[in-house]
């Protein structure tokens, strides 16, 4: 994965797209929080993919979503 510094922004617009998108999450969680629960963390000058958040139980089909779409935004 490189460093792009288009990359966190393109990975902030496919979360709200994967927020979007799902029914559920709509109702449950506003776009911004959503996003907060995936912050990009760096390790090395790389982006490190996140982990499932601890604080929200996301279900597994959106979080490998949000997976997909971290691996397109910084590859």
């Amino acid at each position: 994965m490189k460093n792009d510094p288009l990359g966190p922004m393109l990975f902030e617009m496919r979360l709200e797209e994967i927020h979007s998108a799902d029914a559920g999450l709509r109702y449950e969680i506003s776009p911004r929080e959503f996003i907060a629960l995936f912050p990009v963390k760096y390790k090395n000058g790389q982006p490190v993919k996140p982990d499932h958040p601890a604080a929200f139980g996301v279900d597994r089909e959106v979080f490998l979503k949000v997976l997909v779409a971290f691996k397109q935004c910084f590859t």
